[in-house]
């Protein structure tokens, strides 16, 4: 089973890589291709919008074509991607490559990584060990992303950190021979497009105002409200689609496991600690102390070695502890490094300062991150992996560009040292909510109770 994990930890890291080192290579993307800091800006964005956009159909694709086909598709248009982005001439180019094939082939390639770990791994500790690893490789992806991104940038430039990505995919593809799909695709299964269209446009605009909030409060309000707009008229199309015996792209069912609800908020919230940590140390560190993209990175390694050190005993740790336990455990280890983080760098000029608070955060992370998504995919039978993987992908991804929004918004507020503590001790107030919601969670194992809903004619 380890061949068979491999290449899914792999392809969750290459796209956590992708979603983070883009923010060190602005200036230089910018000064080669003769565009502005903003336009790269802008080339982030797009790309996780399409991000956002996609995940839900993407999952839900997995039941017509099949999980392994998704995933080698989603493998290849993101390889092509990546060699066009490090060919690009222009802006133009790079957006077509990095914003919008990568963005499709990681919506099209992350669902499958989750499903057929959820399907091959059926035992909790099994599916423990592998979503540990998983969640390991993604961790270290984003955290250590602006790292080895520096690195390769500094060392060779910053087409080649675009060529490491093709790279790795090769490898990717080549371990995947291994994986078999254990349920048969089902080409008569339906799509819903109206529901795809809806979901799409709903969760771009809410991510829109999500990263507009670091330039205008009012825009941000604006995107956000049209987007809950768009998304009820969404849920309004799939209620009647299930009253009149069709299949909608995601079942109001879905939500009633209050187990995956309470789950899959510790998950946005998991992922908005993580990178508005991430989003606000780096800041600092660049901003205050004047430090390089290639410091700051290993500064910044003792949260990834924190994190990559949790999740890896996940198999251990889920022998002897439940899953809250473990999700309950790790954010309040979590909220602890924030505080030891801005007790110990407010008071030193070290960097070594940095290093206490970092990695209980990484660890804190590390712990949870596992157990929350096996608590929320392991709520559902087989039959509905492929709706569940795909909204718990986009809950995470909106985590992440939360926590990234909030950092920002806070520190635009007033760019001093103490707007970055304001915005670590949002982080952590946040890190309570999650902590609260973890408390709900049942103390015993995650029973797979919700049935798949009745199918109407196709």
């Amino acid at each position: 089973m380890r061949g068979v994990l491999a290449p899914l930890a792999l392809a969750q890291f290459i796209c956590s890589f992708a979603g983070s080192n883009m923010n060190v290579m602005i200036n230089d993307i910018s000064e080669d291709l003769d565009t502005s800091v903003q336009g790269v800006q802008l080339a982030i964005t797009i790309f996780l919008l399409v991000m956002a956009a996609l995940m839900i159909p993407g999952g839900k694709l997995t039941d017509r074509y099949g999980r392994k086909r998704c995933f080698l598709a989603g493998l290849a248009v993101y390889g092509v991607g990546a060699l066009l982005s490090a060919a690009a001439p222009g802006l133009g180019v790079l957006i077509l490559g990095n914003s919008i094939l990568e963005g499709v082939g990681t919506a099209l390639l992350i669902p499958p990584v989750y499903i057929l770990t959820t399907l091959l791994f059926t035992d909790v500790t099994s599916r423990a060990r592998a979503f540990g690893a998983v969640m390991a490789l993604g961790g270290v992806g984003a955290a250590a992303g602006p790292l080895i991104g520096g690195l390769i940038t500094s060392a060779i430039s910053w087409r080649a950190a675009f060529v490491f990505q093709a790279l790795v995919i090769v490898l990717i593809i080549i371990l995947s021979r291994r994986i078999e799909d254990p349920l048969p695709p089902d080409p008569t299964s339906p799509f819903d497009t109206t529901g795809a269209i809806l979901s799409a446009v709903g969760l771009i605009l809410v991510v829109m105002g999500i990263l507009a909030a670091d330039n205008n409060v009012w825009l941000m309000i604006g995107l956000i409200v049209l987007g809950a707009l768009v998304l009820w008229w969404f849920f309004r199309s799939v209620r009647a689609k299930e009253r009149s015996g069709e299949q909608p792209l995601l079942s109001t069912s879905l939500f009633r496991n209050r187990t995956s609800n309470l789950g899959l908020v510790t998950q946005n919230i998991q992922w908005l600690l993580l990178m508005g940590t991430s989003f606000v140390v780096a800041t600092y560190l660049q901003v205050v102390r004047g430090y390089d993209a290639v410091q700051t990175g290993v500064i910044f390694t003792a949260a990834t070695l924190g994190l990559l050190a949790s999740s890896l005993a996940a198999e251990r740790l889920a022998r002897r502890w439940a899953q809250r336990t473990l999700i309950v455990t790790g954010f309040i280890v979590a909220i602890a490094g924030v505080g030891v983080l801005l007790a110990l760098a407010s008071g030193s000029p070290s960097a070594w300062a940095f290093t206490p608070g970092l990695l209980l955060i990484g660890l804190g992370l590390g712990l949870c991150l596992t157990p929350s998504v096996n608590v929320v995919q392991s709520s559902f039978p087989d039959e509905r992996q492929g709706e569940i993987s795909g909204l718990s992908r986009s809950v995470s991804n909106l985590g992440s560009s939360f926590g990234t929004a909030v950092a920002g918004t806070i520190l635009v507020a007033g760019l001093t040292t103490h707007a970055y503590g304001a915005a670590m001790i949002t982080l952590a107030v946040l890190g309570l909510v999650g902590l609260a919601t973890a408390l709900f969670l049942p103390r015993g194992p995650v029973p797979s109770t919700t049935p798949a809903p009745p199918q109407g004619p196709t």
